[in-house]
């Protein structure tokens, strides 16, 4: 993705698009009536998983992408 009149260019740092096609899935499973509640929730999950020593989807998809 690059910036209209610039030379920077923008890159999605590792990961993240995988994390969001992981909240995009569950929004589409469960079809919440608040997606940005749904959707702050849902980091907080990974968030709570990540500090217990579980998996980080982040690193965990960084890996996938590659």
């Amino acid at each position: 993705m690059s910036i209209a009149s610039s030379n920077t260019n923008m890159r999605v740092p590792a990961g993240f698009r995988n994390l969001l096609e992981g909240l995009a899935r569950e929004v589409l499973r469960e079809q919440p009536t608040n997606v940005v509640a749904f959707a702050a929730q849902y980091f907080q999950n990974l968030l709570e998983q990540r500090e217990a020593g579980g998996i980080d989807p982040v690193a965990w998809g960084a890996l996938l992408e590659d």
